[in-house]
């Protein structure tokens, strides 16, 4: 009898993972469905700019972004339908990721001035909030496979030697590697295809590289390394009210999978009028601010309260650039404000220069997101660590306690264990 009964309960787990499984994947199926229209009304929406220099300037950029963010989506959402070797981590990033993806195209649709998006959009974020919502739940408490660990450039970041470590690219601007810029580099490995190393290592000697880069999806494990931050930096001033999206605005962009990057400086220098700012961050430790005005360190967006996406600020400094330390009293500077509904920002640990005003945080418009967000602070230090005079919204928390922080950590928030060891960067999982 006990053995009959025990048969059936494990029958019974069987069935029950079956159908949640399969709920699973019909929601996923049903939003990439409807993300191959919206990736399809973009193709076609493209096309009439291209005869069209007036209507390429003003909607061409944003149109262009939304198919390539489509794609990238669609890709991913494949990846789930297949049954690849993922786990249920990897399936709440992929759609946070994909509905991340399509909020920014409608957002660069909107700064573009662009009135027609298409009939779809509203249907896929729903969809892919429901797919969304399924893998929430079923993921509670549990993983699925775990990656497979590679590879012969193991450690390679944290060791990386240029007197010593061999790059398989080089870029110099005095003609002393293979390519003078880093998008001419970029280029040549696209044509190398599949014949590309596991691991591709591209050393960027020191220079002002005043380029646009751009590295798409199926170009993965790409390491950048330069010599020294403020030795290489790659630099731009693009902005929306000069022509792009906020999107399109970035000064280099990634899209594959595995980069990795040291010893560089990556800025756009549009300045606080045309909403960019610069951020230095040496050694994974210190965010260093280049702005005037009023600055805030983070401006994180999300839509969705299941979305996996979110700033962890640990163990690290936050103070001005060395340029405006002596100005420093001449304006105000915010940890954040909530470019999103759910906008999610945690900082700990952390040593807060007196750039910081007392309040902390601030609003993007008036009463907006202050109940929904989710904004904390826990054992902070530095003349700006004080919560005593912080903001009182609904949505921000001082965390008195380790086990309230700890969703937070390189473990948890990230699941930083099952992929940084591969870079051989020192890091702790916890508080």
């Amino acid at each position: 009898m006990s053995t009959c009964v025990t048969a059936t309960f494990f029958l019974f787990i069987a069935l029950a993972t079956t159908t949640s499984c399969t709920q699973e994947l019909v929601a996923v199926q049903a939003a990439r469905a409807a993300l191959l229209q919206a990736k399809n009304w973009a193709q076609a929406s493209i096309a009439p700019t291209r005869l069209n220099q007036e209507l390429k300037y003003h909607h061409g950029e944003a149109l262009s972004e939304c198919d390539r963010l489509y794609e990238e989506s669609e890709y991913r959402l494949s990846r789930l339908l297949a049954g690849e070797n993922y786990t249920v981590d990897d399936a709440r990033i992929w759609l946070s990721s994909a509905l991340a993806c399509h909020r920014t195209c409608l957002d660069g649709l909107e700064e573009k001035g662009f009135a027609q998006t298409h009939a779809a959009s509203q249907n896929l974020t729903l969809l892919l909030g429901e797919a969304l919502k399924l893998y929430t739940r079923a993921g509670r408490g549990r993983r699925g496979l775990g990656r497979p660990r590679s590879s012969q450039t193991s450690g390679i970041l944290a060791s990386w030697d240029r007197a010593t470590s061999k790059a398989d690219v080089v870029v110099a601007q005095d003609g002393s590697g293979a390519h003078r810029t880093i998008n001419e580099a970029v280029a040549a490995l696209a044509r190398m295809g599949h014949r590309r190393p596991q691991r591709v290592i591209i050393y960027v000697k020191s220079g002002v590289y005043r380029e646009k880069v751009e590295i798409p999806r199926h170009m993965n494990n790409i390491m950048f390394v330069g010599d020294g931050m403020d030795k290489t930096i790659v630099t731009g001033s693009r902005n929306v009210p000069d022509g792009y999206t906020t999107s399109s605005s970035a000064t280099f962009g990634v899209s594959g999978d595995g980069f990795w990057a040291r010893d560089m400086t990556f800025e756009n220098t549009a300045g606080p009028q045309k909403a960019p700012s610069s951020c230095t961050t040496s050694k994974l430790r210190s965010l260093s601010f280049s702005t005037v005005a009023a600055s805030k360190v983070t401006a994180q967006g999300r839509d969705n309260p299941h979305e996996t996406t979110g700033i962890s600020i640990i163990e690290s400094r936050i103070r001005p650039a060395a340029d405006l330390i002596a100005v420093r009293g001449s304006f105000r500077s915010y940890l954040g404000r909530p470019w999103k509904k759910y906008s999610r920002t945690v900082i700990f640990k952390t040593d807060l220069d007196g750039i910081i005003h007392p309040k902390g945080w601030t609003e993007w418009k008036g009463d907006f997101a202050l109940s929904t967000l989710y904004y904390a602070e826990y054992l902070n230090t530095g003349v700006g660590a004080s919560t005593a005079n912080r903001v009182k919204w609904p949505g921000f928390h001082v965390l008195n306690s380790p086990q309230q922080a700890n969703p937070f950590t390189v473990s948890r928030f990230i699941q930083g264990d099952s992929w940084i060891p591969e870079t051989g960067v020192p890091f702790s999982l916890g508080i």
